[in-house]
């Protein structure tokens, strides 16, 4: 059966088309004509200029970016300092101004993070003088926290995730310690020199990092009454030296467990 073939579509653009092009001509005609009529005043851009140069440096050439550091477009941002540089001009992160009462409110409630956090490493420095354990853990704090560094060869064998039992004794008062003195979140991080794996269980150091803080978890999981749902542990691996990985001393103080005791103040 033969199919009628469809009418075709009238040729040209339709007439509204047309119509609407010369609307849109006429009405930028229409703003050539007033932008033509307008003025600028010179002077007061010359200040606008002026302000803004004087300000960030960022319309003369060879100024430099906010801050010290390679600019986002060689790879590394600057975002991390903007919110630093823009409270240093009295102002939060949208620009606002901050209230005088505010920054003081913000200066203090530091300040009662930090006195909390001192009190607390005194604290926890008191009870290892007690138990002459001095030299087997090193305390630090912030006012975030209270931070017990534990030598990981007094902890664990070469390549081993398992308490050695000579540091049994060492690992029952540390969780005495956490049991007495932790109101707020414990961190459990596990740390390893750059000295790759091999023969051992485990195939890289963030397994055998993340095995040790998970050891340090299960221990306090049995021996103590915390509540686990506060202690978290993660493994670091190679990723956070404190020392020089390219001396036999620096690779000993890089194997380490830190321990993180966050003051109720904290906001972690």
């Amino acid at each position: 059966m033969v199919k009628r073939k469809p009418p075709e579509p009238p040729k040209g653009a339709p007439a509204w088309q047309s119509t609407f092009a010369d609307l849109m001509n006429l009405l930028l005609c229409f703003f050539v004509m007033l932008f033509s009529m307008s003025s600028v005043d010179a002077q007061k851009f010359e200040l606008l200029a002026a302000s803004f140069n004087q300000t960030f440096s960022i319309l003369s050439g060879g100024a430099t970016a906010i801050g010290d550091g390679m600019l986002p477009g060689m790879g590394v941002s600057q975002l991390n300092e903007l919110d630093d540089y823009i409270n240093s001009t009295g102002r939060d992160a949208e620009g606002d101004d901050i209230p005088e009462d505010l920054k003081s409110a913000t200066e203090k409630i530091e300040e009662a993070k930090l006195k909390e956090s001192e009190e607390l490493a005194e604290k926890v420095e008191e009870t290892l003088d007690e138990k002459n354990l001095n030299n087997e853990i090193d305390i630090e704090f912030t006012a975030q926290y209270v931070q017990l560094t534990l030598n990981g060869a007094l902890l664990f064998d070469s390549g081993s995730v398992v308490i050695k039992e000579e540091a049994l004794p060492l690992m029952n008062q540390v969780a005495l310690i956490l049991q007495r003195f932790a109101e707020g979140n414990i961190e459990i991080e596990g740390h390893t020199d750059n000295v790759p794996m091999s023969g051992a269980k485990y195939s890289n150091n963030d397994e055998l990092s993340s095995g040790r803080a998970l050891s340090v978890f299960y221990y306090l999981e049995e021996n103590t009454t915390l509540d686990m749902g506060r202690v978290k542990h993660t493994g670091r691996g190679e990723y956070a030296p404190i020392a020089d990985n390219s001396t036999a001393e620096g690779r000993a103080r890089n194997r380490r467990v830190e321990i993180k005791i966050y003051n109720s103040l904290s906001s972690y």
